[in-house]
């Protein structure tokens, strides 16, 4: 981070006040090669802080690009002004939503260097080139983004966390178009679903090398292939989509803000209630589903969240039973001053300097079983398998959704049979995840994440993390989608 030392920390007189301040320095790359042409590299650079102040039960923020002695105290006294105008219109809680000072919570990339640009720039082109291998492949593109962040945190004028990330999302993506009847396929989805933390290590598992002639024979494939039938088949999801099943149906419900009330008129609320923690059967007993933020490479592994909170792996849902909430130390302190003690996570996350942190989700992850692929597959007899998820709908409660994929083979008798196109399901969070019938394990099992998820007002995009085996559920509704 490009900051002459220590900030100077901004002095707040108000008796009683604490402050915290989030430095913030993260450096993005974007190289892309579309339709075999080498498009420009993409540079941005992104720097500041938030200052954050507590003051008499109420919190109070400003964000400042201004890193100077004078800047720094400015947007501390900006925050104090929030916090009191804040007064009598809040729940008046008893504590700051951060840690005391302790010993500093840290987090550094493992020793696994990218390739450099031009090296990186000709793996693109080797894989585009690939692509373009029949002329109704009309849209090919290999792309990589990267992004370098420095991050502190002082509370009450002492370092609390100081943590370096480095992100990689590699992706290919070929259209094939013939008879006015389109088909795409990707390596991890048409939104970077295969995205992790680390460097040269994250493109050789991510599939990028060698997979431009996968990818677009496999949309040609689809061309050909009928449209997905419609009807109840069992139905057996690969990490690809169980990433997006998990993010959508078990992540977004668990916010704890949202079921608080917060969000109804952006993002919506959540069917989940407060009362339902401890005792909600959220899905089958083979349900297992964590928050751990200390997985290595995984997109949003963190020591610390940003308020400070060390961040533990948790269970979220156990045997199929709701325990925790995706909730940080200011939503549970509002969740216990309405009367209701609910268990959260250091979740508390920002997508940057110049928003204050909300729940989030970080790592979220469904815990691997006991049953092989094969064992799966035998065990079906009138059924489906998808595979990479390709577009989403859900209500505003998070709980009736329909989700499609790109890629699906149907399973008759225990064996794999025709590819189709099309896939599509849908079904109710309530009740989706009680079908759960079999899940994978370690070998079927991926690290995936998203980039693209999005919350909160003024808007976040944050980086979520989501690891997954594959999954068989029971007597599920799928269609098929356009012709």
């Amino acid at each position: 981070m490009r900051v002459p030392g220590d900030p100077v920390f901004p002095r707040i007189a108000q008796r009683g006040a604490r402050v915290s301040l989030r430095l913030l320095e993260e450096r993005h790359e974007t190289l892309a090669v579309t339709r075999g042409v080498v498009q420009p590299a993409r540079l941005a650079i992104d720097r500041g802080a938030m200052v954050s102040v507590w003051l008499e039960g109420e919190i109070g923020y400003c964000a400042t690009a201004d890193l100077s002695p004078r800047g720094l105290q400015a947007a501390a006294e900006r925050a104090v002004q929030w916090a009191r105008a804040a007064r009598g219109r809040g729940l008046d809680l008893a504590g700051a939503p951060w840690p005391e000072p302790g010993t500093p919570s840290s987090h550094s990339p493992a020793d696994d260097p990218l390739p450099g640009r031009a090296e990186l720039i000709e793996l693109l082109q080797v894989e585009a080139a690939a692509m373009a291998c029949d002329a109704r492949v009309r849209h090919w593109s290999a792309s990589l983004r990267t992004a370098s962040t420095n991050q502190r945190l002082w509370i009450d004028g002492t370092l609390a966390a100081c943590q370096s990330f480095r992100f990689v999302e590699p992706n290919l993506e070929a259209t094939a178009v013939d008879a006015g009847r389109s088909q795409t396929r990707t390596l991890g989805g048409q939104y970077n679903g295969f995205c992790r933390q680390g460097g040269g290590s994250v493109l050789r598992d991510s599939g990028i090398v060698g997979g431009g002639a996968r990818v677009a024979d496999e949309a040609l494939q689809l061309l050909g292939a009928p449209n997905c039938p419609d009807g109840v088949r069992d139905l057996l999801l690969s990490p690809d989509q169980m990433m997006l099943q998990i993010h959508e149906s078990i992540g977004h419900p668990l916010e704890l803000d949202r079921i608080l009330g917060d969000e109804r008129n952006f993002a919506g609320t959540s069917f989940v209630a407060p009362a339902m923690f401890g005792s909600y059967r959220y899905g089958s007993p083979l349900l297992n589903v964590s928050f751990d933020p200390g997985v290595p490479g995984e997109f949003a592994s963190y020591a610390a969240d940003d308020d400070g909170t060390a961040a533990q792996p948790r269970r979220l849902i156990e045997g199929g039973i709701l325990l925790r909430a995706l909730g940080g130390a200011l939503s549970q302190a509002r969740a216990r001053a309405l009367g209701w003690p609910i268990e959260g996570v250091a979740c508390s996350r920002a997508s940057g300097w110049s928003r204050a942190p909300i729940d989030r989700m970080a790592n979220l992850n469904l815990e691997p079983g006991d049953a092989t692929l094969d064992s799966m597959i035998a065990s079906v007899e009138h059924g489906i398998w998808m595979k990479t998820n390709a577009s989403w709908s859900i209500d505003d409660s998070r709980n009736k959704f329909q989700f499609g994929c790109e890629w699906a083979r149907l399973i008759e008798n225990g064996r794999l049979g025709a590819l189709v196109r099309n896939p599509n399901y849908r079904g109710i969070s309530a009740t989706f995840w009680r079908s759960l019938a079999a899940v994978g394990d370690r070998s079927t099992m991926q690290v995936l994440g998203t980039p693209y998820c999005g919350k909160g007002e003024p808007g976040q995009i944050v980086r979520v993390g989501h690891a997954s085996p594959a999954c068989l559920f029971r007597s599920v509704e799928v269609f098929g989608g356009e012709s």
